[in-house]
């Protein structure tokens, strides 16, 4: 199994989001305050409940990825049920959120809008790969995910 078809657009979203990360930890170095939110605990139930998601989805759509994929089988159970692509989703909406939320920075919630937008530019040629491999099934699956378009 070639690591590219684990990865799927993984890498392009990563190098999409990575000028942004630089200049976003950049611009917290010169000025620690720039993104930073007051603290209080509801925001921090809030980062907990965005991180503990986040970490469930994530490693539930890795676990599936790496045991489904190798096998040629296309993912359409758990987290998949719900969106087309879990893991990009899970960290971009979720993980990182919360994360930034819990330190006290809006940064990590201004990553996560890069990464979504990443990975809504990036998925449609992962999607357009995994039409081709699976067809009908693809098609049958894109019907049936709750939300298709997150």
């Amino acid at each position: 199994m070639k690591l590219k078809v684990l990865v799927g657009s993984g890498d392009r979203i990563g190098l999409f989001v990575l000028p942004f990360m630089v200049l976003g930890l950049v611009l917290a170095l010169v000025d620690p305050g720039l993104f930073s939110v007051p603290r209080s605990t509801a925001l921090d139930i809030v980062g907990a409940a965005f991180l503990v998601l986040g970490l469930i989805a994530w490693a539930w759509s890795v676990i599936l990825i790496l045991t489904q994929v190798p096998r040629g089988r296309l993912i359409t159970s758990g987290p998949y049920a719900l969106v087309k692509h879990p893991l990009y989703t899970g960290v971009s909406l979720l993980l990182l959120p919360g994360l930034g939320f819990l330190v006290g920075t809006w940064l990590g919630l201004v990553l996560g809008i890069v990464l979504y937008v990443g990975s809504r530019l990036f998925a449609p040629e992962e999607e357009k790969a995994l039409s081709r491999t699976f067809g009908a099934a693809w098609d049958d699956y894109t019907r049936s995910v709750l939300v298709p378009w997150l």
